[in-house]
């Protein structure tokens, strides 16, 4: 009987602990930018101009086990434009999502990055500019 208290209590650690670990996952980095050249961002920025045409959300993820599938849900105005899913395949790990711009969407833009449950890991708010 003793035995079988010890192994249940070594399980409902390695559970608790395994669960904690998941629950590790955070971004380190998260910017916007109008390229990717040799798995760097260029051209990060708050502010874009209408004319821009696509622009990139890069994000560097750390903790990640077991490859689970992150989101960049792209919004404009509070209104979703775009989900796309990304695995995350190391620990540490670099990735990025882009979305193409068009010239009428001037104003508030955000990205966030979600988990697999729908929780909100990070956010990075943007502006478009009309061209004058």
């Amino acid at each position: 009987m003793k035995l079988i208290s010890t192994i249940s209590i070594l399980i409902i650690s390695f559970v608790l602990t395994s669960s904690h670990v998941q629950g590790q996952i955070s971004v380190e980095q998260i910017e916007i930018g109008t390229s990717i050249e040799n798995r760097t961002l260029i051209g990060a920025d708050s502010t874009f101009s209408s004319d821009v045409n696509t622009l990139y959300c890069f994000t560097k993820i750390n903790g990640a086990e077991n490859s689970p599938v992150l989101k960049h849900v792209w919004y404009y105005e509070n209104e979703e434009k775009a989900g796309i899913d990304l695995t995350i395949r190391t620990n540490s790990f670099r990735t990025w999502s882009s979305k193409k711009i068009w010239k009428s969407w001037t104003g508030e833009w955000r990205v966030e990055v979600v988990d697999e449950n729908g929780d909100i890991l990070a956010s990075k708010k943007f502006m478009i500019e009309g061209v004058n």
